[in-house]
C-alpha cells in the first residue's frame, strides 16, 4: 500500500557481469546471478533489462520434444500452459459465485468496525492513571491503528469493500487519506497499477522502493520501520507535488483531518495535558506494527526470481514463482488480512477477493497449482527473517538476478 515510502534512498555503485545458471525447476529457470558491488537497486536493473550481460539460449524441458519434435505438440503443450490461468479462474468464480455476501465481504466488514468500535474504550484507557489500564490503552489502539490502516487501506485499494465503484472510491480515500495518512491516488498508482500489474518485474514492480542500501541490516530490520508514521504523510504529500491543486488541497486536508482527530481525542478525552505526551502516544500507537508491516512487504517478494520487462512470463508462472505465503499467524491475520499473510499467492492471482475469500480459495488453488506442477511457495516468518538478516547485502543492496521461465516464453 505504501509502496513509495523510501523511493529515492538508493545507493551508487557500478554495473556488473551475470553468470548464468539452470536450476531444476519445471519451467526451467535459467537465474543471472549478481556478480560484486554494491549498486543501485533500480537504475542498474533497468541498464540490465535493456542490455543483457550474457545471452540466454533456450534449454529444453518437459515440453519441448526432445531433439526438436514436431510444431504441433508444442502448439498444443503452449496452448495448455496459456490456458492454465483460465481455468485457474473459472474455479475460483464458481465458488465465490456460490459463496454469499457474509463470506464474500461481511466477516472482513465486521473485522473493520470492530477495529473503529475499540477505539472508544482505548482512548478512556489511556486517561487511566494506573499503568496497567494506561498500557492496555496503548495496545488496544496500537491494535485497532494497525488494523484500520493495514487491513482496511489494503481491501480499499482494490475495492474488496463494496460492489460499488462510487462507494469503492469513497473508501478508499477514507481509508488511505484519512486512517492511513497517504494519498489515495498514489496509493492505488504504486499497489495497483505498478506492484499489482508488475510484480516482480525489474525496474516497475520488484519492490526496490522498499531498499534503503544506505542502512545496516539491524537498522533497517529494526530500528527504521518505527519512522514509517512520519515518513508516511511526508512521501504522501511528495506525490501529490505538481498534481493538480484539487488533488493537493483534497489529500492535505483529509491527512490533516486524521492526524489531527487523534491528537484532538487524546487531549480531551484521555486527558493528555501536554502536546509532546499526545504526539509521543500517537507515534508509539502508529508505529506498534511498523517492524513486521516491512519485514512482510519484502519477505514475500525480494529474494524470489525476478523477471525482465522484455522478457516477462505467463500471468500464473509469473505470480506463482514470484510471490510466497507466510504461514497462519493470529495477530497479524488479524492486523495484516489474510492476503498478506498466508493467502499472499492466492491474493497476486485473484487480488479483487476480499481476506476472507483468499482464505476459502487457498485449498483449491494450493491443489490446482500443486497438480499442475507450479511452484506453491510457503515459508515462516523467523525463516525469512534469518535469511534476510544473513544476506541482507545480496538481497536488500545488491541488484536483483534476472530470471528466464526457459520453455514458457
Amino acid at each position: 500500500m505504501k509502496e513509495d515510502l523510501c523511493r529515492g534512498l538508493e545507493a551508487s555503485g557500478r554495473g556488473r557481469a551475470y553468470p548464468a545458471t539452470i536450476t531444476n525447476e519445471s519451467p526451467a529457470v535459467l537465474t543471472l546471478e549478481p556478480m560484486v558491488q554494491r549498486s543501485q537497486p533500480a537504475s542498474l536493473a533497468r541498464c540490465l533489462v535493456s542490455e543483457p550481460a550474457v545471452s540466454m539460449q533456450r534449454v529444453p524441458t518437459q515440453q519441448d520434444d526432445g531433439a526438436g519434435g514436431d510444431a504441433e505438440g508444442r502448439g498444443d503443450s503452449v496452448a495448455e500452459k496459456e490456458s492454465m490461468m483460465m481455468e485457474l479462474t473459472r474455479l475460483v468464480q464458481n465458488l465465490v459465485k456460490e459463496s454469499s455476501w457474509w463470506e464474500r465481504r461481511g466477516v472482513d466488514c465486521c473485522i473493520l468496525a470492530a477495529a473503529f468500535l475499540c477505539l472508544p474504550l482505548a482512548f478512556l484507557l489511556l486517561g487511566s492513571s494506573r499503568l496497567l489500564w494506561l498500557l492496555a490503552g496503548v495496545l488496544l489502539m496500537g491494535v485497532a491503528h494497525a488494523v484500520i490502516t493495514v487491513k482496511g487501506t489494503h481491501l480499499a485499494s482494490h475495492g474488496a469493500l463494496s460492489e460499488s465503484q462510487a462507494w469503492g472510491k469513497f473508501w478508499a480515500i477514507f481509508f488511505i487519506e484519512i486512517c492511513g495518512s497517504f494519498s489515495a491516488q498514489a496509493g492505488v498508482q504504486g499497489h495497483i497499477k505498478m506492484h499489482h500489474a508488475h510484480t516482480n518485474i525489474i525496474g516497475l514492480g520488484d519492490s526496490s522502493v522498499w531498499k534503503v542500501p544506505s542502512l545496516s541490516r539491524t537498522l533497517y530490520l529494526f530500528v527504521a520501520p518505527l519512522a514509517v508514521p512520519i515518513i508516511t504523510p511526508l512521501v504522501a504529500l511528495a506525490q501529490v507535488k505538481g498534481r493538480s491543486l484539487a488533488l493537493l488541497v483534497r489529500t492535505v486536508l483529509n491527512i490533516t483531518l486524521g492526524l489531527y482527530s487523534q491528537y484532538w481525542l487524546l487531549t480531551n478525552i484521555s486527558g493528555f495535558r501536554s502536546t509532546h505526551s499526545a504526539l509521543f502516544c500517537m507515534l508509539v500507537c502508529r508505529a506498534m506494527f511498523s517492524v513486521p508491516f516491512i519485514h512482510v512487504n519484502i519477505f514475500q517478494h525480494i529474494g524470489l526470481p525476478m523477471f525482465s520487462s522484455t522478457r516477462r512470463p505467463k500471468r500464473i508462472h509469473q505470480m506463482t514463482h514470484g510471490v510466497l505465503n507466510l504461514p497462519r499467524n493470529l495477530l497479524l491475520d488479524w492486523t495484516f488480512g489474510h492476503s498478506l499473510i498466508n493467502c499472499h499467492v492466492e491474493h497476486h492471482l485473484f487480488p479483487f477477493l476480499s481476506d476472507n475469500m483468499c482464505l476459502k480459495v487457498k485449498p483449491v488453488v494450493s491443489k490446482y497449482l500443486t497438480e499442475k506442477q507450479l511452484p506453491y511457495q510457503e515459508d515462516r516468518y523467523l525463516s525469512r527473517l534469518h535469511l534476510f538478516f544473513q544476506r541482507y547485502q545480496e538481497l536488500m543492496v545488491f541488484a536483483p538476478p534476472i530470471t528466464e521461465l526457459v520453455g514458457v516464453q
